[in-house]
């Protein structure tokens, strides 16, 4: 079994089950009555406070366990994120939707309103990694959670800028006025921007790996397995394809059914870029 995940097949899998049960977890708590909230957040809580201290522990030496440590602290890290955002417990000072015929800077500083409180979250807590960081060797969890904000930011920029597909109609009631910051587009120069940057520097990870130049395997099969699932979900803002069925197990319950059939709830919430506000 060691060996299994010590290999690049068993890392990918390994990222790849926690992508789809992490979002699939989400997608069920954010469905429950708003009433079951307060419960999820005090539970996210305590994993948030747990995987700081796991985050810490892995970063005092590089091996494939403290690899899997660090992923799995940063998950349980942004797991909370998502379900603060989600259940509109720490969205923004702004409340209400975007005003009418605002030029770019206008409608940008009341996007950046609309996201203040959860991008400062973000902030805060990439600044308690970052100090727990000082003088050890292992940036695994580090890394993955600069991966995470890195392709949440480009998912934002992308829909502040416009895609195709910018998914409104899959916000939760309470954050419906949300989805009027989005702008419904042809692909912008932005998208291709963060795309060729994402699949370059996906590409020099698999290079690496490859190659043999890294000192972990494992600790990079999992960064750039996590990279490569970003990228498809933001292809998800210009093709549409029918992920959500592969959490159907946690899109039979849902409060808005009334404004959301089920079958087209939220392709995914768990990673950086999904489709979040700009």
């Amino acid at each position: 079994m060691t060996d299994f995940f010590s290999s690049s097949l068993g890392a990918a899998m390994f990222a790849l089950l926690s992508w789809w049960l992490g979002t699939g977890a989400i997608l069920w708590l954010v469905r429950l009555a708003p009433s079951s909230f307060r419960w999820s957040m005090c539970g996210l809580s305590f994993l948030l406070g747990l995987g700081l201290w796991t985050a810490s522990i892995s970063m005092r030496s590089h091996s494939v366990l403290n690899a899997y440590i660090a992923f799995v602290s940063v998950i349980a890290m942004w797991s909370w994120h998502e379900m603060a955002f989600l259940t509109g417990w720490l969205t923004g000072p702004r409340r209400v939707a975007l005003d009418a015929g605002l030029n770019f800077r206008q409608r940008f500083i009341q996007s950046v309103q609309v996201l203040l409180h959860h991008e400062l979250a973000l902030i805060l807590n990439f600044g308690v990694l970052l100090a727990l960081q000082q003088g050890q060797p292992n940036h695994m969890a580090l890394c993955t959670f600069a991966l995470l904000w890195c392709m949440r930011l480009s998912a934002k920029l992308n829909l502040f800028f416009g895609v195709p597909l910018v998914g409104e109609q899959y916000l939760p009631t309470h954050l419906r006025y949300i989805g009027s910051y989005f702008k419904q587009a042809p692909v912008s120069l932005c998208f291709y921007f963060t795309m060729g940057v994402s699949c370059i520097t996906w590409g020099w990870m698999v290079w690496e790996v490859a190659s043999g130049l890294v000192l972990v395997n494992a600790a990079w099969v999992l960064l750039s397995s996590l990279l490569g699932l970003a990228i498809i979900e933001h292809l998800l803002m210009v093709f549409a394809l029918p992920l959500q069925k592969l959490w159907g197990w946690a899109m039979k319950r849902s409060p808005y059914q009334s404004a959301t059939p089920a079958a087209e709830l939220p392709v995914s919430v768990a990673l950086p870029n999904q489709g979040d506000p700009a």
